[in-house]
């Protein structure tokens, strides 16, 4: 597979369901915006992978000016695994820059019912560190549309609110850095059918402890929930999304703002 036909794949072949809505997503939520200095976070999947390869696209014929650079953190892979990683960067021309750190080792050494959560805010302290590092002021993460969908599920149904991932916020610690998700409105179907076209393998959760666990986690769950919703209806996870954009605030019991709970009764 040669790496011009999987760039232009995603331009011609999966223009409507990649390209535009990653554009869409740019435009719609002012993502990206003149003189950027974004880091884009490869983790070795997909969703990553063909993050890194549209920012390349929009680096060449966008009519934004922005800069990125394209970093790969390996947390303690084994050798295949990160292999794997770095084959396809070379396989896709994505000219990778390699830290390293040892998350994984310190996740499975502290007793924890949450070690995907304990992992992903390691990871992410990590990421904004390099980040600075680098002089970058915003980073961008692979999360697409389904992410979006059941982190909402997963927080009205485990966590008592609803709330969603976000396409930007800022960051409470690090001044002036904001993370983005330019797939944010790109569905996991389109991104499966894409890496499926050019015949591509890419890696899922490298992680041990997930490799050594019986029981799927929650987030396996909710696909599975989203799937059987879809069946009665295609639509029914675009609804979910736009209530998401179209609350009515005249018929909801409470909201929280900052930390302080308003209730309906307050008015």
């Amino acid at each position: 597979m040669d790496y011009k036909d999987v760039e232009r794949s995603i331009i011609k072949k999966f223009r409507k369901e990649i390209w535009r809505n990653f554009i869409k997503a740019i435009q719609n939520y002012q993502l990206i915006e003149e003189n950027d200095k974004i880091m884009v976070c490869i983790s070795g999947g997909k969703d990553s992978f063909l993050l890194a390869k549209c920012i390349q696209e929009l680096l060449r014929h966008g009519k934004i000016h922005f800069e990125a650079v394209f970093v790969v953190m390996n947390p303690g892979y084994k050798k295949e695994h990160f292999d794997k990683i770095l084959e396809n960067a070379k396989l896709l021309q994505i000219p990778i820059e390699v830290f390293e750190s040892d998350i994984f080792s310190v996740v499975q050494s502290v007793p924890s019912k949450s070690p995907c959560y304990l992992c992903a805010r390691m990871r992410r302290g990590y990421l904004y560190y390099e980040a600075q590092k680098r002089g970058c002021n915003k980073i961008a993460l692979g999360h697409h549309f389904d992410d979006v969908i059941e982190t909402t599920l997963l927080s009205m149904f485990y966590g008592s609110e609803v709330k969603t991932m976000m396409p930007k916020l800022f960051s409470d610690h690090y001044s002036n850095m904001e993370l983005i998700r330019p797939l944010y409105l790109v569905k996991e179907a389109s991104i499966i059918a894409w890496k499926e076209y050019n015949h591509l393998e890419f890696l899922n959760c490298a992680c041990s402890f997930t490799e050594k666990k019986e029981q799927e986690g929650k987030r396996e769950e909710m696909k599975k929930i989203i799937q059987m919703l879809r069946s009665y209806s295609e639509d029914i996870d675009y609804n979910i999304f736009k209530a998401l954009d179209n609350v009515n605030l005249n018929c909801v019991l409470g909201t929280r703002l900052d930390g302080v709970h308003h209730s309906f009764l307050d008015d």
